[in-house]
């Protein structure tokens, strides 16, 4: 038997002991050490209407590490013991079960590390879409866990990074990783007119909404240069979204989606996020400010809500 988290209604979840999963052909069995708290739990957490109660045990985790500890048939190429990180759904909980191609080997050099690989590898390809280019101006309207990994990226890539967000704290981690330019997310109109303002008034060649509103997504569409590029790396859940299509006819801007939806391009991801740690070029230890034990699951997802000062990103241990 396992401990495993449990949702069973709107903001309230419980510890259970349930069985243990078996992998089946080409899978493995992952004895969790931690996982990560993502935004796009906080709808599911909310309670919608759409959601039934008791929900699956360890359901809604997606961002897993931790080590393998039995294999099913037909797997090669990994053994018991290795230390990866893994796409699954079942996160919270001791144990979780993963394809053998949603698993990525981490290397010595994050050995013993916090290693929440699926938003690491969400950040890398983001930012590969973007096409981000030395001497261009970014904007990065919300700076979180994401955002910032984004404007560390941007800067080392040669853009000048304006990152625009709601909290001071926000704004301070946007320095540490490298803006040039900080601005308080406070008045529409104000923001427009200091980003056309520093830049000569032509905008940015490249704008990244990294919160999922309705509000950054108007702002953000304001802020693109002609023939420029809107990515959308926010994730949009609860509900439809108005655009300014006039505007972007207009501009004659590139909108880009950039969430991925393919396991392999996601494992590529982790493993460029991997390959970035290793080398020194991204530090994660400032991007991973809350821990909580999986029995307080619960107080965790409520940091993530109301991200109170200090918070980027929760990780639960086990």
């Amino acid at each position: 038997m396992m401990q495993a988290a449990i949702q069973t209604g709107p903001g309230q979840m419980e510890v259970a002991s349930v069985p243990i999963p078996e992998p089946g052909v080409g899978q493995v069995r992952v004895k969790l050490q931690g996982c990560g708290i993502c935004a796009s739990n906080l709808t599911p957490w909310s309670g919608p209407e759409w959601m039934t109660f008791p929900g699956e045990p360890g359901n809604l985790g997606h961002e897993g590490w931790g080590t393998i500890d039995a294999l099913g048939s037909g797997v090669s190429g990994l053994s018991v013991g290795d230390r990866v990180a893994a796409l699954s759904s079942r996160g919270y909980a001791e144990y979780d079960i993963a394809d053998v191609d949603a698993v990525v080997p981490l290397p010595e050099a994050l050995g013993g590390m916090d290693f929440p690989g699926e938003p690491f590898g969400c950040a890398f390809n983001i930012f590969r879409r973007c096409d981000i280019q030395a001497g261009q101006t970014v904007a990065i309207v919300g700076i979180g866990f994401l955002g910032a990994i984004l404007t560390r990226l941007a800067t080392d890539a040669g853009a000048r990074v304006i990152a625009i967000s709601r909290r001071a704290y926000s704004l301070d981690v946007a320095r540490a990783h490298g803006a040039a330019e900080v601005i308080a997310m406070d008045d529409h109109h104000g923001i427009i007119e200091q980003v056309k303002a520093l830049t000569g008034e032509r905008f940015c060649e490249r704008v990244i909404e990294a919160v999922g509103k309705q509000w950054p997504l108007d702002l953000a569409s304001e802020l693109v240069a002609e023939r420029g590029r809107l990515i959308i790396a926010g994730y949009h859940q609860d509900g439809p979204r108005n655009v300014n299509m006039w505007l972007w006819n207009w501009r004659g801007i590139d909108v880009v989606n950039a969430h991925e939806r393919d396991p392999a391009v996601y494992t590529q991801g982790i493993r460029d996020a991997i390959a970035a740690i290793a080398e020194g070029r991204l530090d994660p230890a400032p991007l991973l400010t809350h821990r909580y034990p999986l029995s307080r699951l619960g107080e965790a997802l409520d940091a993530a809500r109301d991200r109170p000062d200090g918070f980027l990103k929760a990780v639960v241990t086990l």
